[in-house]
């Protein structure tokens, strides 16, 4: 049965609880990843899922709160890795490609790291010693800069992109459905309520929603352009006809009790699904 592990639930803003995105994905022997933000790579590893086995990386958008533990992912993976295994594949809007370049490529940010451990002698025998065969070979991703339509199929699995509308024309977004044979879900990464997100949904086992805040709250202090609220996740869900509403990118004002209570109230008034409150490390099946 596929399963989806809540990695990053949060914000730009770092609470106890939760901070940024991040997503993980099981489909039957196969991990998938949908942003990499803060400590991503450490609430993998918390989650029982070790890197080397995430094959397939999605991000949403290029702000920081999805993407900023994407050098300490790639660096991880592959320093852990002992040559066997599958080549990490990654997709996403405009921008994936330059800075999976400027991170790992022969002048990119880490280069002198990877370049100590492929050629110290050191890091050659740890390397060894995990069961790798010298020499060791620099790190290798295929990335690719990618839009609306068909993004990818898996071995029993398809990955559908649509846009999303969040900040235009600064950064391309998109919006992620999952079609396993388990059922269906759709990451909408950051995005206002929108058409072309709806109709990704339509019919969806659940959707991962962004829900900043307080729908009042944000559109009397003028923050609902480019961002979804409580009652935007419910009607968008309830459009769609989508079962199961997780909300997600939950801001430190709705994350407090009194708010979050409200918040969940005014959400199940709106969408007649079930409705869960997003908690990191929380692990939920279709």
């Amino acid at each position: 049965m596929a399963q989806v592990f809540i990695l990053g639930a949060g914000t730009p803003t770092p609470t106890p609880a939760r901070f940024g995105s991040a997503f993980a994905v099981r489909v039957g022997e196969e991990y998938l990843m949908f942003d990499c933000g803060p400590a991503a790579t450490y609430k993998l590893v918390k989650a029982g899922i070790w890197p080397t086995k995430v094959d397939y990386l999605f991000f949403t958008h290029h702000h920081f709160d999805h993407d900023v533990d994407y050098p300490c992912f790639l660096l991880t993976r592959w320093d852990q890795s002992i040559g066997k295994e599958n080549q990490l594949q990654v997709f996403g809007p405009t921008l994936t490609e330059t800075i999976t370049e400027r991170i790992l490529g022969e002048h990119g940010a880490f280069a002198h790291d990877w370049k100590a451990r492929v050629n110290h002698p050191l890091s050659q025998r740890v390397y060894v010693n995990r069961g790798g065969v010298l020499p060791r070979k620099p790190p290798s991703v295929l990335a690719r800069d990618v839009g609306p339509g068909l993004v990818h199929r898996g071995q029993s699995w398809q990955v559908n992109a649509a846009p999303a509308e969040h900040v235009q024309p600064w950064l391309d977004s998109l919006a992620y459905r999952l079609e396993t044979p388990e059922g269906i879900i759709v990451f909408t990464g950051d995005t206002r309520p929108c058409r072309s997100v709806v109709e990704l949904a339509r019919g969806a086992d659940m959707m991962l929603c962004m829900c900043w805040d307080d729908q009042e709250r944000m559109d009397h202090d003028g923050e609902s352009e480019g961002q979804t609220g409580t009652l935007g996740a419910a009607h968008m869900a309830q459009e769609a006809g989508v079962k199961k509403l997780v909300l997600v990118h939950i801001g430190p004002h709705l994350a407090s009790h009194g708010p979050m209570e409200k918040g969940i109230g005014d959400v199940r008034r709106a969408y007649e699904g079930e409705t869960i409150f997003a908690e990191e490390l929380m692990s939920l099946r279709l």
